[in-house]
């Protein structure tokens, strides 16, 4: 996996080529969070990815949500914790919480 650094380049590089673009992040956490703030995860229009934002356990429903924010094109935020049945479904079974921006390019 590459640099978290270079994951804004990647969804920039995939919109300037003229594929759709998001950009995840990580802006809060709370306990035992798998990610920190500001991780980053570019997701392109046909599903490809690069980076993280949960290590694995909530991608898939992140990468669900940029698809549909691409498009409505608008950004929305979302949270995942166990508390949340939706939680347990997507895999955040580590204790946490986290909120995740997630921005067209």
């Amino acid at each position: 996996m590459r640099d978290f650094d270079a994951i804004p380049e990647t969804a920039l590089a995939w919109h300037r080529e003229g594929r759709r673009a998001a950009l995840a992040t990580v802006i809060q956490t709370w306990g035992s969070a798998p990610r920190r703030t500001g991780a980053q995860l570019a997701i392109s229009g046909s599903g490809e990815i690069e980076g993280s934002v949960s290590g694995g356990c909530v991608e898939g429903a992140v990468i669900t949500e940029a698809l549909e924010a691409l498009d409505e094109g608008k950004s929305r935020e979302l949270e995942f914790g166990v508390s949340d049945d939706d939680a347990f479904a997507v895999g955040l079974a580590c204790g946490g919480t986290i909120r995740v921006l997630v921005e067209p390019v």
